[in-house]
């Protein structure tokens, strides 16, 4: 299971690295979460996902944008950087700005904070109720367009939301939620969208977020399933994920080096079928 997935035109490592936890309140120090990023990049992570608002509040805006480009500095050469626009930090909040102006001028901070000439995926981090969905997407077809952003991603979005933006611009990712607690991708249609569509599912909080990561070996008899594997909880439900398809590539937030190590050597694990009911069965749903 070790071969790399598309990602559009690109080709990474089946695991990535998600970099919110990074940047947000209880972050580590800038040496430790450095220290994070280039142990992904030593265990084959090739993929690392970021977005303009992975900070604390509206004046620490690009903090981990900023923070992987340091990171990255002199081993950028294979890694795909995928950002995102689309929210606002105000005091802390986290408030929905897709206006098609708000984007542009997100954008172009983006690409000053990672220090690049195009960004390689630049997603909409979501549907914003106060703007119109086609002019969100549109304004990221003109990015592309401009050759500011190399490829177009989303997040958090629905199946007729993806099949909206599929007629503006080509999408390569999508990234929403699922995790053993949120399996709504395996029945609301938008995995098996990805999969009809090739488009690559980035699931995010894996784990369910920071405390589901904490609480996960408590998730039905996962910890038992994973014992009688001699492997961690975490590191099989990232081995499941990658199992349930083809297009799916987890992208695991970490503070520590041991733990995006843990996750990525999930794709050594070659699960069946039958194993992979097993570990379903195990969540207790």
């Amino acid at each position: 299971m070790s071969g790399r997935r598309a990602l559009g035109p690109l080709s990474v490592f089946p695991v990535g690295l998600g970099g919110m936890y990074l940047s947000i309140s209880d972050r580590p120090s800038e040496t430790q979460a450095i220290a994070t990023v280039l142990a992904a990049v030593d265990a084959g992570v090739t993929l690392i996902d970021t977005a303009d608002v992975y900070c604390l509040d509206h004046r620490d805006i690009g903090h981990n944008e900023r923070l992987i480009a340091k990171a990255l500095e002199g081993r950028r050469e294979g890694i795909v950087v995928a950002t995102k626009g689309g929210l606002t930090r105000p005091s802390g909040s986290w408030t929905r700005d897709a206006r098609p102006e708000h984007l542009a001028l997100a954008c172009e901070a983006s690409l000053r904070a990672l220090g690049v000439a195009a960004i390689d995926v630049y997603q909409l981090h979501a549907p914003d109720p106060s703007t119109p969905f086609a002019d969100s997407v549109g304004a990221l077809a003109r990015l592309r367009e401009q050759g500011k952003i190399k490829h177009v991603g989303l997040s958090n979005v629905s199946v007729d939301e993806l099949d909206a933006a599929l007629a503006i611009v080509p999408i390569v990712s999508v990234q929403n939620r699922w995790n053993p607690r949120h399996r709504a991708p395996e029945t609301d249609g938008i995995l098996a969208a990805c999969e009809a569509k090739s488009i690559a599912f980035l699931p995010y909080s894996p784990f369910g977020g920071a405390t589901g990561a904490r609480g996960l070996s408590s998730v039905g008899s996962l910890a038992k399933e994973a014992a009688r594997r001699g492997v961690s909880a975490h590191r099989l439900v990232v081995a499941w994920m990658l199992a349930k398809s083809p297009v799916v590539i987890p992208i695991p937030g970490a503070r520590r080096a041991t733990s995006i190590v843990d996750s990525a050597g999930a794709t050594s694990l070659a699960l069946t079928p039958a194993d992979v009911e097993e570990i379903e069965r195990s969540f207790g749903a």
